[in-house]
């Protein structure tokens, strides 16, 4: 029964970013953002950058063309770039500084999760996927894909789980403007509220 389950104590960290493609490395990651959230809707902080491109990168042609049709996110996700070494050092540090346990969360999972994996394996000793012999861990658990869990939650499709189809309200009324920031608080937003979600009795 919903009474019998466990306490969830995690700190989830709830990341969305921005890229100029596709693919990690041909491609480079361009901003993101992580919200430091616990499904009672404790928020432990923030973390925002900017990064340079990846040496001998290029950013995607239909990627590029998409961009140039949202502006506004454009400018946020190249405006006042760092070097990557730094800002990758910078978040190691931010997410050792948070409560354990630590979970990464994103929307989907596979995608950003990817991004983030290249980036920490190869400007930092961590990774976001581990194997089973690394001992040294930034996050504890698996990752949480957030688009999977609201598909759980809801019984629509994976495919279709959305900002069209799911209330904006559950996103806490912030608004998806392809803004790492703006849409790694409407994620954060999301996996309180699915959480709360009244769940089917057990057998």
């Amino acid at each position: 029964m919903a009474g019998d389950r466990s306490p969830d104590d995690w700190v989830y960290v709830v990341t969305d970013i921005e890229t100029d493609g596709p693919w990690a490395g041909p491609n480079s990651m361009r901003s993101f953002a992580s919200v430091a959230v616990s499904v009672d809707g404790a928020r432990y902080g923030e973390f925002e950058a900017v990064l340079e491109q990846l040496p001998g990168a290029a950013p995607n042609p239909d990627t590029l063309a998409w961009f140039e049709r949202q502006p506004a996110a454009w400018a946020a996700a190249t405006t006042g770039q760092r070097p990557v070494p730094v800002v990758m050092a910078e978040y190691v540090a931010w997410v050792q500084s948070l409560p354990e346990r630590r979970m990464f969360a994103a929307s989907p999972l596979a995608f950003d999760g990817c991004w983030i994996d290249y980036y920490l394996r190869r400007f930092t000793r961590y990774g976001l996927i581990h194997g089973p012999y690394e001992t040294d861990r930034l996050f504890t658990g698996p990752g949480l894909c957030l688009r999977s869990y609201a598909a759980a939650v809801t019984g629509l499709p994976v495919a279709s789980v959305g900002g069209a189809t799911l209330p904006s309200s559950w996103f806490g009324d912030v608004p998806h403007t392809h803004q790492a920031i703006d849409d790694a608080r409407g994620y954060a937003n999301l996996l309180v509220t699915l959480t709360s979600q009244p769940r089917p009795a057990g057998p």
